[in-house]
């Protein structure tokens, strides 16, 4: 277990969290992170010319195409490319880049599809952002819960701040706690390293204190009785919190919380007029 499961002071509690807030803030201002995007584009069989980025670009059956005029490069992998450049073998949730000068061109496909989204590390809402705000980490939002994995992991479909958009997610299991005299059930997706487990979660305070569309939690591989712990000072924002240009996947609808989670990241300052 880590310093923030079981914390031994109040003040080594605060300064964990503190640290891995400034971490988060650090990674979210990173040159070509999602504050540098500055388009969300769906290309389709029409060339077109898309602002911000060189060549006509269109989509079809061999994936997304560039073609770029004869002044114009960009370099894929390292490999200078010019002409004509198709971008293939692209899964879902996955992505390549292509820079251009200071700019990264992401390709990438969600949702059954292709999308282009430039990155410039100019883009004012990278240049002015000032970090996150965040409720006061609190001890009394460190949780047990248990986890129960299902037979086989189950395609899980759930809806996207994109209208129209939807996303399919494996949930390996379930997560059982108590919380105001409740005990909720959320499912739980396959986490980012092996073993680990991301919750998507709404909750009372969504669209108030914090972004409409829900937060994410990161939860460590569960011990081998099942038990996890449920940190909701880590409660993170997703993309779609700081920019329009993202396609973030919503909360299951059993991951809806009645009650206020008064922990973890709040709505963005750059959100605080569009909280939704």
């Amino acid at each position: 277990m880590t310093l923030h499961d079981h914390p031994t002071s109040l003040d080594a509690f605060t300064a964990d969290w503190e640290a891995w807030h400034l971490r988060r803030d650090a990674a979210l201002a990173q040159e070509h992170g999602f504050l540098a995007v500055t388009g969300l584009y769906w290309p389709d069989t029409g060339p077109q010319r898309l602002p911000g980025v060189p060549g006509t670009w269109s989509a079809g059956d061999e994936g997304v195409t560039v073609v770029l005029d004869d002044e114009e490069e960009l370099v894929v992998d390292g490999t200078p490319v010019r002409g004509r450049h198709t971008f293939g073998g692209i899964p879902e949730r996955g992505g390549t880049e292509a820079a251009w000068g200071d700019t990264v061109i992401e390709v990438a496909e969600r949702g059954g599809r292709y999308v282009i989204r430039p990155r410039d590390p100019r883009h004012p809402l990278r240049t002015g952002f000032t970090g996150t705000p965040a409720y006061a980490p609190d001890p009394r939002w460190v949780v047990t819960g248990t986890y129960t994995a299902f037979a086989e992991p189950r395609p899980t479909t759930v809806g996207a701040v994109v209208e129209g958009l939807q996303h399919v997610y494996d949930a390996p299991g379930t997560i059982r706690f108590g919380i105001d005299g409740l005990t909720p059930d959320l499912t739980a997706f396959t986490g980012g390293t092996p073993g680990t487990l991301l919750v998507l979660f709404s909750d009372a305070t969504s669209g108030v204190t914090t972004y409409g569309a829900g937060r994410a939690l990161h939860v460590d591989a569960p011990a081998p009785d099942g038990t996890v712990v449920l940190d909701f000072n880590r409660a993170t924002n997703l993309p779609c919190a700081y920019t329009d240009f993202a396609t973030c996947p919503l909360p299951p609808a059993g991951n809806r919380l009645p009650v206020a989670v008064e922990a973890g990241e709040r709505i963005p300052h750059e959100r605080r007029r569009t909280a939704r």
